[in-house]
């Protein structure tokens, strides 16, 4: 892997062969269903899709030069790793992802607060990756993290 790719060709480029196809495949899947309004590029040296300061201006709280993101993508030594902060900030997504993975795949779910896991590249349910993308418009997102900033 490259120490810092410049967007997201680069970066899966710069993969190991057999992590190459299944990461293009979860992007894929990502930039058919992600609602207009999210931008993609390279957020802490994975792929992401975040809301860009034209729309929301404050951006990340912890660093405001940041755009405020929702989803990255990233590849391990061990796995690859899809992390969707809407997870982590909003329990009815979380409670319909738990619930539409055991429909989707016959796979245990393995999961952190906001992060899925996929130790082999052919475990990835990109059907259900697609709609967890679509859940989120670029307002809604914002609406919830303020709301999870003020807790």
């Amino acid at each position: 892997m490259q120490a810092k790719p410049a967007n997201p060709e680069e970066y899966i480029a710069g993969l190991p062969e057999d992590r190459k196809a299944a990461v293009s495949a979860i992007r894929k899947a990502i930039n058919k269903n992600i609602p207009k309004g999210f931008k993609e590029g390279i957020c802490y040296g994975s792929i992401g899709w975040f809301v860009p300061h034209s729309l929301f201006p404050a951006g990340y709280h912890c660093d405001p030069s940041k755009p405020l993101m929702l989803m990255s993508l990233t590849s391990t030594k061990g796995h690859i790793a899809l992390h969707h902060l809407g997870l982590y900030a909003s329990g009815p997504l979380l409670q319909w992802f738990q619930t539409a993975w055991s429909k989707n795949s016959a796979k245990k779910l393995d999961m952190g607060k906001g992060c899925v896991r996929f130790k082999k590249p052919d475990d990835v349910p990109l059907e259900l990756i697609g709609k967890l993308a679509s859940k989120l418009t670029p307002q809604a997102w914002i609406e919830i993290y303020q709301k999870a900033l003020q807790r």
